[in-house]
């Protein structure tokens, strides 16, 4: 774990994983969902160190909730009070600490940064991508993507979007309003809908984990990321 300064607000803890040897590396930032920076979200950081990625993941609700907060899958009701309190320009603010951040390290590709985020997070990806100059920026099932989608004009790198068509969590029209903004704005996107996936499809510590389209959006998400950050 490390420590960032974040313009107006209580520090920020940020779990980081460093791939084998001295680099230097591409970078992924990794967004969390809801329910903090917890196994899961660790677990993806570990396996993109392990393709090669220096990976930092920061605590986003550190204006509201100590340092370390977790909270158990499906307790919506502790992580609310937090998750309420974000906005776009703190979310901005904590995307350019950690950035900042890779940006400033020996062992970090300055021209190679990416990053991935899951549900709270994906929304969080989709800003990312348009506050800095990111290389490439994935996002699984973007809870409230769609309130942010006039950002598509502004956005810097490729964008790569998973979405569970069994999901009653993110309505098909709010999806469409992104797809529409980015191809109004012509950039670079791949979006994916798995049909028979539900939210959070990705994350092997929840009911809703499905193992085929975790593993094909997985290969997909490495594919994307290689030809991006790799080449």
């Amino acid at each position: 774990m490390i420590t960032l300064s974040v313009k107006d607000a209580n520090d920020m803890n940020a779990y980081v994983s460093t791939p084998w040897g001295a680099g230097p590396f591409p970078a992924v930032m990794v967004f969390q969902e809801a329910y903090g920076v917890n196994h899961h979200i660790q677990n993806v950081a570990d396996r993109l160190a392990a393709e090669g990625y220096l990976a930092i993941a920061p605590e986003l609700f550190h204006r509201t909730a100590p340092a370390g907060f977790e909270s158990p899958y499906g307790d919506f009701a502790a992580v609310m009070p937090h998750f309420q309190a974000l906005t776009t320009e703190g979310m901005i603010d904590d995307v350019k600490a950690c950035y900042d951040w890779l940006a400033a390290q020996t062992n970090v590709i300055k021209n190679k940064i990416g990053c991935i985020g899951f549900c709270m997070g994906g929304r969080v990806s989709f800003i990312a991508n348009s506050a800095v100059p990111l290389a490439a920026s994935v996002a699984f099932y973007g809870g409230g993507m769609h309130m942010v989608a006039d950002l598509a004009a502004t956005l810097h790198g490729p964008q790569l979007l998973f979405w569970g068509g069994k999901d009653q969590h993110i309505k098909p029209e709010n999806v469409q309003t992104v797809i529409d903004a980015l191809k109004g704005a012509g950039k670079d996107y791949i979006n994916v809908e798995i049909s028979y996936a539900d939210h959070a499809f990705f994350c092997d510590e929840r009911p809703s984990y499905h193992a085929q389209a975790a593993t094909e959006s997985w290969g997909m998400t490495k594919a994307f990321l290689k030809n991006k950050l790799l080449r």
